[in-house]
């Protein structure tokens, strides 16, 4: 994702503070000529428990309609939808009875964890919006070395929730993104290089599956679906809880470090220089080529996992010059917070995904030239952000896990990734946009080729893949059994209601 300096982190509306829990529907029952509602959001309403609240739009108190609009709102304006209602459930037993009445009655839903999905309808609907925010606990155990965490959480609150223990999490490695999305879809992190991926550190989920029965899943009390889980996201029912791994965690060392286009062979040659010497696990860093309103500029993000660095492996970053840097030793969610990822909110947004087996001086080149290109060429179609980033792993990044996971479908070798994030305005342009960032990767994925990396048939990231993917493109050979235990749990496809991939 995009990186870049002097730029405001403020939230579309506000929307980020807008917490109001309360639903006074005594009162509005005498405004309800102000309000829509749908027979299946007055069913839901009417069956779970009193903690739980379905929120209408046209609501006649302002807390109503603020809690409306932003359990529908999500960072990718092309993710948002009007919904008939929104539901917010607190606990997993009226997950269930929602999904009841959903399967009975044939209603498309959605389920939002942070709400950073940029595919269309893939965590949103034109139905019942779930939004899962009151799943917010962290609850630490220390014995264990675990913790379980809601589903309705950002990152930057487990990551702050811990902090007071000195022990952190894998999960995102930037500000704004929610625990559903990496727990069920990768996860890839400063600290991947120790620890894996996010969802390879999970212990087990709390999921109501279609049926309505919740259930825990582990590896010892369903291996099939705990395979499933662990990158289907959520075709096989809604996770409420996760209980994941903990690592000691001490302060960091590092930040956001700016080159201008006319610095970026600098940058370039320190990229290249460090993944080339890559053996530390501690260090990790994080580089995005950025074009934006017609300024190029790159900016990395360096991570070492101990509050102070070792001399050697950064130290071509620093020397190089750069026109802006905030770097030093600090805790891991100000590192984190470091990357000021809310300047893309309310933009229409697509990612694609290409892996490196290697990464050197003519691949970034040609990663760069690519950024400028599309970066000009794509201003006519409303185009304000064009970003390629390039994520840096060693080897062994998949070497973290104990039993296989739906994605990828091998671990036999690590890679490197560029992940390609494009973000514009006018949904008139939907199309021109999509089809330039497959063209884009197309001819990354040959440049590489001619380069003499076998990186062709590597599995597209399913985060960061963009419309029309295909499930072989993600999943390869692991389709097939991800259909079965599909079937299996969810023979009435209520799941398939909702959006995302499905099997």
């Amino acid at each position: 994702m995009v990186a870049f300096a002097d730029l405001s982190l403020s939230f579309l509306f506000g929307l980020s503070g807008l917490t109001a829990r309360h639903d006074d529907t005594s009162l509005e029952s005498h405004h309800a000529e102000h309000v829509v509602r749908s027979p299946v959001c007055e069913q839901i309403a009417s069956e779970v428990s009193s903690s739980s609240v379905v929120y209408y739009p046209g609501a006649y108190f302002q807390s109503s309609s603020y809690q409306y609009l932003k359990d529908n709102y999500h960072w990718s304006a092309s993710s948002t939808q009007n919904s008939q209602c929104t539901f917010e459930p607190t606990t997993a037993d009226d997950v269930a009875i929602a999904l009841r009445i959903l399967g009975q009655t044939q209603t498309q839903f959605g389920i939002k964890s942070g709400g950073h999905a940029a595919n269309a309808g893939f965590s949103s609907t034109p139905g019942v919006q779930i939004a899962m925010y009151s799943f917010s606990d962290v609850v630490y155990d220390s014995t264990a070395q675990t913790a379980t965490v809601g589903t309705g959480l950002l990152w930057d609150d487990v990551y702050v929730a811990l902090q007071p223990y000195n022990v952190s999490v894998v999960g995102a490695k930037v500000t704004g993104i929610g625990v559903g999305g990496v727990v069920l879809g990768g996860g890839y992190s400063y600290l991947t290089n120790q620890h894996g991926l996010g969802f390879d550190n999970v212990v087990s989920f709390e999921l109501v599956l279609p049926n309505g029965t919740v259930t825990d899943i582990s590896d010892s009390t369903n291996p099939d679906l705990f395979f499933a889980l662990r990158g289907g996201f959520n075709n096989f029912g809604i996770v409420t809880r996760v209980t994941v791994k903990t690592y000691p965690q001490s302060l960091v060392w590092g930040g956001r470090i700016s080159y201008s286009h006319d610095q970026w062979d600098g940058a370039t040659a320190a990229i290249a220089h460090y993944a080339a010497n890559l053996t530390d696990t501690k260090a990790s860093i994080y580089n995005t080529y950025n074009y934006v309103a017609g300024v190029a500029e790159e900016s990395t993000i360096l991570f070492y996992d101990a509050p102070i660095r070792p001399y050697d492996i950064f130290e071509d970053f620093l020397t190089a010059p750069h026109i802006e840097k905030d770097i030093g030793t600090r805790s891991y969610v100000n590192l984190v917070q470091s990357l000021p990822l809310n300047v893309t909110s309310n933009l229409r947004s697509v990612f694609h995904w290409i892996a490196m087996e290697e990464v050197t001086v003519p691949a970034l080149d040609m990663i760069a030239n690519e950024t400028l290109f599309w970066g000009a060429a794509l201003e006519a179609a409303s185009a304000k952000i064009i970003s390629y980033d390039v994520d840096i792993y060693v080897p062994t990044l998949y070497d973290h896990v104990a039993s296989p996971t739906a994605y990828p479908a091998s671990r036999d070798k690590g890679y490197s990734f560029i992940e390609v994030y494009y973000g514009w305005s006018d949904a008139q342009f939907d199309d021109v946009i999509f089809q330039a960032v497959n063209a884009s990767a197309q001819h990354m994925i040959q440049a590489l080729t001619d380069l003499g990396q076998n990186i062709a048939d590597v599995p597209v990231y399913p985060n960061n893949a963009p419309p029309n993917t295909t499930l072989e493109r993600m999943y390869g050979v692991n389709v097939p059994r991800l259909q079965e235990i599909k079937k299996a749990v969810d023979p009435d496809n209520i799941m398939g209601l909702s959006g995302g991939w499905k099997f």
